[in-house]
């Protein structure tokens, strides 16, 4: 398997590289030169596969003969072996074709663990291999930044340094990341914004004066890794679901765009997915992009659910780039135009593409308290805000199909906004109650390029 970049499609790497690198030294995101086939059938006759060996399928055929088959699944299993829950990611069946697949039983409580996890210990067997150190920078508008961290801590060939927004994350998030004492973790709060903070870290990757000092690595959703590891629990999913005559309709909690493409790429694969459902809150530039091809900047709005407050979303440039037919001269003229003008009408044919594959819907504050308190009195469920997003829409479909809406986080990490919606506070995790009175610490800086690299540089001695 040989990769590209969107923005110079006659480039080729080998997985191995693109890991380490995470984002393109041009700017681009990763992209593979041809997309796999999962045979699904045999999957499907397996009726003992466990998610580990799923995992392993499915990103074999993504990372050649760059590792074998018996040390990737051995990685697997290593990845899998910390989630508190026997599935994995278990399927709860609320309604007739209506399901919520649960992605919070990893370490920090977040589908982010999923594909982070994996992530982890797939840089540390390629930097074994080579031996090598990397730094790791990602960017953070709540669980990234505490999946990442708890993934590379203690890692010997690795430093983190991870930007979050200051003040624009939940308490909880903010001292899942901050009260780590491992020595290779650097926590940074900007004056900001998230899409302030990503800014930042794509500026550092392309800076050739931090490159010259260190290997930069990315653990965003921008590491074409965590998205074919996020592409193995929409297969789980369809197969706990277990009503294989039929087709899925995913919806998904967007804010990167980076599960979304992932499920996206599940139906390249072969999953028979009719439609993915986009939700976004009332940072909506996902929901207008798609709905009208409005894709306009607008200024971030503080929510309820602070892991979708992003109006830049990353991944969505592998959409488009997709859309194009890997055109990476096109690409790159959309996104300058983009770039100059915080605006770009997506009408034509690159919008009738995305109509092909995915439906959105903005979902505010109110209708996001609502929804967890609809789905508290009618199914005795509990939901984190985010996840209320897609079940709001999950409670307006009325099809034959197999409706699947994605819980993001655990409840726990927004007890806030929970008590304000139901009226009672939701049962913490031990894990949880443990970090709420450490210490913390992280260094707060301005939203500023110079002054962020300069903490790095400083830290890489």
């Amino acid at each position: 398997m040989k990769y590209c970049s969107t923005r110079n499609s006659n480039l080729e790497k080998s997985f191995d590289e693109i890991i380490i690198e995470g984002l393109a030294q041009d700017g681009g995101l990763y992209m593979p030169k041809e997309w796999p086939k999962i045979d699904l059938n045999k999957i499907l006759n397996n009726k003992s596969i466990t998610y580990p060996e799923l995992a392993k399928i499915i990103i074999k055929n993504y990372v050649g003969n760059t590792i074998k088959d018996s040390e990737l699944l051995e990685i697997a299993e290593n990845t899998y072996e910390v989630f508190s829950h026997k599935k994995i990611a278990p399927l709860i069946n609320i309604e007739n074709n209506k399901f919520i697949l649960e992605l919070f039983h990893g370490p920090t409580y977040a589908f982010k663990d999923y594909p982070l996890q994996m992530l982890g210990n797939l840089f540390q067997y390629y930097l074994n291999q080579k031996d090598k150190s990397i730094t790791v920078i990602g960017a953070t508008s709540g669980d990234t930044g505490s999946a990442a961290i708890d993934a590379c801590k203690d890692k010997e060939n690795i430093k983190i340094f991870i930007l979050h927004p200051k003040n624009k994350t939940s308490d909880i998030q903010r001292k899942q990341m901050t009260t780590i004492k491992s020595s290779n973790v650097y926590n940074i709060a900007i004056n900001g914004t998230f899409d302030d903070c990503q800014n930042i870290i794509k500026k550092l990757f392309v800076s050739d004066d931090l490159r010259s000092k260190t290997t930069l690595s990315a653990i965003n959703s921008i590491n074409w890794a965590r998205i074919i590891s996020q592409s193995v629990y929409f297969f789980w999913a369809y197969i706990q679901a277990a009503q294989y005559n039929k087709k899925v309709n995913f919806i998904v909690p967007t804010g990167n765009f980076g599960n979304v493409y992932a499920a996206h790429i599940s139906g390249t694969m072969g999953l028979p997915i009719e439609k993915l459902y986009v939700a976004t809150n009332s940072n909506d530039i996902m929901h207008r992009t798609i709905s009208n091809g409005d894709m306009s900047l607008k200024d971030v709005k503080s929510t309820i659910s602070p892991s979708m407050d992003i109006q830049i979303s990353s991944n969505f440039e592998r959409q488009l780039f997709e859309s194009m037919n890997y055109n990476s001269t096109e690409l790159n003229q959309l996104m300058l135009s983009f770039t100059k003008n915080k605006k770009y009408d997506l009408q034509g044919k690159i919008h009738n593409n995305l109509k092909l594959y995915y439906k959105s819907k903005g979902v505010n504050d109110s209708i996001t308290s609502e929804t967890i308190k609809i789905f508290y009195d009618k199914y005795n469920y509990i939901s984190d805000p985010h996840t209320a997003t897609s079940l709001n829409i999950l409670s307006e479909l009325n099809n034959q199909d197999i409706n699947i809406a994605l819980a993001c986080a655990h409840p726990s990490k927004f007890p806030d906004s929970i008590e304000k919606s139901i009226g009672i506070l939701p049962e913490q995790p031990k894990n949880l109650k443990k970090i709420l009175d450490s210490k913390e610490k992280y260094i707060n800086l301005d939203n500023n390029l110079s002054e962020v690299k300069e903490y790095i540089v400083e830290n890489l001695i």
